[in-house]
């Protein structure tokens, strides 16, 4: 599994907690920034990073801002993605088993880097399910295709 990593300035903290558990695990990841102490566009670090997983470079994005919101709306704008806004470890998983997330949204001013990093190894462990979930995710696509 290939993991990008990318935060605004409101998540640098957060993105290094989870960079550690990604490592702690020996998945594979890249860190894209932001390494800044002032204020950045959210988009900026976004896109980037869900297009590299829409292209198929990377398996999986984690993202990370002040609330996850702003990276969330931004990855699900491109094609391809399903970024999941994450605060709390049921939807962790539900997100991969039913919906086959493939971006992982998280705010740093939302929750502490102990939950991020239970949020994140839960996330990035928990296997789609297929079945009936699949032909909802399907329905998604060729919307997203029209």
């Amino acid at each position: 599994m290939k993991v990008i990593l990318a935060s605004d300035h409101g998540g640098v903290n957060l993105r290094e907690e989870v960079a550690d558990v990604l490592s702690e695990l020996g998945i594979e990841f890249e860190d894209i920034g932001c390494n800044c102490e002032g204020s950045v566009d959210y988009s900026d670090y976004a896109f980037p990073a869900a297009e590299r997983v829409a292209d198929g470079e990377f398996d999986k994005g984690i993202l990370i801002c002040g609330t996850g919101i702003g990276m969330s709306i931004s990855a699900n704008k491109v094609s391809g993605i399903r970024a999941a806004l994450v605060h709390d470890l049921f939807t962790a998983k539900v997100t991969r088993e039913h919906n086959d997330s493939n971006i992982l949204c998280m705010g740093e001013r939302v929750i502490g880097p102990g939950l991020a990093k239970e949020i994140a190894r839960t996330w990035v462990s928990t296997e789609f399910e297929g079945g009936r979930h699949e032909r909802r995710v399907n329905k998604i696509a060729e919307y997203e295709n029209k």
